[in-house]
């Protein structure tokens, strides 16, 4: 794992390049291990891994073995992003992994996440995966996993994020997604507004590819009480990973099952509407997730102006409609900056709360903000109706507070992405911060 991790730290230079041209032609010569194992393909704003992690435990509980899965960020350790029946794969595979692809020609010139990329295809081709289910980094068109031709492609909600890359309208954003469809290929579709089902269904037409809008072929009547994801909106997302199940019966893809939701109580996503005690912890870092997090907040009983915020942002992100959209239900707000480069100051941060008309509290450290919000101790009381704490604001700051609190183990080496830079976020007059 060292080479790879030392590797990996040297991958800043190249910055965030989308593009298919590095990747496959490292693909070509590692023998294209991305065409050797079925998968599922998912892109969308919000809601693709959750909608991966729930395929992932339905597979699996359809006898499916081994089904893998990637992902990302990671919230801790880098070896979250390569799950393989639903644990994190270990450090030697990786490495081995990591090594093929490292000596491969060209290597040396893929950014940190195509080297990731290239890992997981080989790593699950080596594993002989009965099925994987693997997520977009950035975007689709462009993105280094859309090497893969899947048996099923998966869209999920689109929102305004990642402007500067993807463009700055819904119509933009849902033409890159639909960069992932394939000439033939089923595209299943989330829930979403008129205009992104009118891009996605025109491109599915242009490539012969029949086109599967989600609330057409699953209700969330169907979903089961036991579904172990919480927040309404993972609703939606279990509607739609409902839909790809069905759709790839229908392929003859995988088996069908007595239960078309067997496993749906099984799902496991850390960081994302995650209850410890009276402690919620969500990785909410853009509008339309901050939007959905309030409502299901407000239908999980959280009252008006009763929660602690425990928050930290990435400077590139839309800060200031995150925290509109969240500061009606927020008492008072402890501002921390997360490990990642991109961070904004606490001070910037607690300076945001104030302008959205939260009281803020500036903290030198994620113990101090937990510690000042109660989140240390609400961690370890019997779960009350309502959440009284919330962690949100960044996956960084997810999984430093999930470590912190001890429902997950902490990493002795911290290294998050590199490549990661900043840019300005869409919808926002504020620049990324330097």
């Amino acid at each position: 794992m060292k080479r790879l991790l030392d590797h990996l730290a040297g991958c800043a230079r190249f910055g965030m390049r989308p593009g298919l041209e590095a990747i496959d032609a490292v693909a070509a010569a590692l023998g294209r291990p991305e065409r050797s194992f079925p998968s599922i393909h998912i892109a969308g704003t919000n809601g693709k891994g959750a909608v991966a992690a729930i395929l992932d435990a339905a597979l699996r509980a359809r006898s499916l073995a081994p089904v893998v899965r990637y992902t990302s960020p990671h919230l801790v350790r880098l070896n979250e992003r390569f799950s393989v029946d639903g644990a994190a794969a270990g450090d030697d595979a990786i490495a081995a992994a990591a090594d093929a692809v490292l000596a491969a020609p060209g290597a040396d010139q893929l950014t940190y996440f195509e080297t990731l990329t290239a890992v997981a295809f080989v790593l699950f081709a080596r594993l002989r995966s009965a099925f994987a289910v693997l997520e977009c980094g950035l975007g689709g068109r462009l993105d280094a996993t859309n090497l893969v031709v899947p048996a099923v492609s998966v869209i999920t909600r689109i929102g305004l994020d990642h402007c500067d890359w993807l463009g700055d309208t819904i119509d933009k954003i849902a033409a890159e997604k639909a960069g992932i469809v394939k000439p033939g290929v089923p595209v299943v579709l989330g829930a979403n507004e008129p205009a992104v089902r009118e891009v996605v269904s025109r491109r599915a037409a242009e490539l012969g590819a029949q086109f599967v809008y989600a609330p057409d072929l699953a209700d969330e009547s169907e979903i089961p009480g036991n579904f172990s994801l919480g927040g309404t909106f993972n609703r939606e997302n279990a509607v739609t990973a409902l839909a790809v199940l069905r759709t790839l019966e229908r392929l003859g893809a995988v088996p069908r099952a007595a239960d078309p939701c067997a496993g749906f109580s099984l799902v496991a996503w850390p960081g994302r509407y995650q209850r410890l005690g009276n402690v919620l912890v969500d990785g909410a870092h853009n509008p339309p997730a901050a939007a959905a997090l309030a409502a299901a907040l407000r239908a999980d009983g959280v009252q008006v102006r009763s929660l602690a915020l425990v928050a930290g942002f990435c400077g590139d992100k839309d800060v200031d409609a995150v925290l509109n959209r969240l500061s009606p239900l927020v008492a008072r707000g402890y501002a921390v900056q997360t490990s990642n480069p991109r961070s904004l100051s606490a001070a910037e941060t607690a300076a945001r709360m104030r302008a959205a008309g939260i009281e803020a509290t500036e903290c030198a450290s994620l113990d101090e903000a937990l510690a000042l919000s109660g989140a240390a101790s609400a961690a370890k009381e019997q779960v009350a109706a309502a959440p009284r704490v919330l962690v949100a604001g960044s996956l960084f700051l997810a999984g430093e507070a999930l470590a912190a609190l001890g429902a997950i183990p902490a990493s002795p080496v911290r290294r998050p992405d590199p490549s990661e830079r900043l840019s300005p976020c869409c919808g926002s007059s504020q620049p990324g911060v330097k």
